[in-house]
């Protein structure tokens, strides 16, 4: 018997093999996260920073001149986003060079109820978050609609199940804006907690969020920065090996200690993010 053999074709790929490193870029981040204690002056950074829209959800900047829109909750934050799309669309470019989110702890405010509907998509939670009878059937309104349940908190999950959701909402609402700018900056406020380092409990001071957002958060960012004042210099350090989370990849950030602004005996401001953005 004569055994047929099949040659298997190969068809060519247009996929090209390195044939030696490639050459290190510097850029600007993607996406930067700004922390430090209250009046530690991140707004007045963010504010000096031009074609910067800046998204206050604090009402925060009454006595700073910016580019901002308020937004108050997650549907807020979905209309400007369309209206940065629709803006993108008209013109063909970014609205904005970099946009600015005004703060982190407030964002995850806003994400809790986002992350309960998440988690009503899931067949799992469809039944979550709704008001029910003795029976635990869910109670309709008088136009056969469900009543939400005032009391839902996702973060009550057994488990601490609802953290995931929290978390995707979080990331969500952050990424839908990177679309629409070069740089999207996120301004947080600061938090200590207790780590094992050595066998030694130390504090760390690390991003307001809970739970593992904060790690997640500044996992993806291109830089971390902590702002800081000394007398009568802003700084802003990339400085990373200590207490507090942070660094940055790109080149002209990695490592560094910059003083972005400095006030005279007249108590007079000079901003220059200059070493900042390249």
């Amino acid at each position: 018997m004569i055994e047929q053999t099949q040659t298997k074709v190969i068809k060519k790929t247009s996929v090209v093999l390195p044939t030696e490193r490639s050459k290190v870029e510097d850029y600007n981040p993607k996406l930067m996260v700004l922390f430090g204690k209250p009046k530690s002056g991140k707004s007045t950074i963010v504010a000096n920073i031009d074609d910067n829209l800046i998204i206050d959800l604090e009402d925060g900047y009454r006595s700073l001149s910016v580019m901002k829109l308020q937004a108050k909750n997650a549907t807020d934050l979905f209309n400007i986003k369309q209206a940065l799309a629709e803006k993108e669309k008209e013109t063909g470019k970014h609205p904005y060079k970099y946009i600015t989110i005004d703060n982190a702890s407030r964002l995850e405010e806003f994400a809790l109820p986002y992350a309960g509907k998440l988690y009503q998509n899931t067949e799992m939670g469809k039944k979550w978050g709704y008001k029910k009878d003795d029976k635990g059937i869910i109670l309709l309104d008088k136009n056969g609609r469900k009543v939400p349940d005032p009391t839902a908190d996702i973060r009550n999950l057994p488990s601490g199940n609802g953290y995931l959701y929290l978390r995707t909402a979080v990331k969500k609402l952050i990424s839908m804006f990177q679309p629409y700018c070069d740089t999207l900056i996120l301004v947080a406020h600061v938090k200590e907690k207790q780590i094992l380092k050595n066998g030694e409990e130390m504090s760390e001071m690390s991003v307001d969020l809970a739970g593992k957002l904060a790690s997640i958060i500044c996992g993806e960012a291109d830089a971390i920065g902590y702002v800081m004042r000394e007398k009568n210099q802003t700084i802003i350090s990339f400085e990373g090996g200590d207490d507090t989370i942070r660094e940055a990849r790109p080149i002209h950030l990695r490592g560094k200690r910059i003083v972005v602004a400095e006030s005279d005996e007249n108590n007079n401001l000079k901003v220059d993010l200059s070493k900042i953005f390249v």
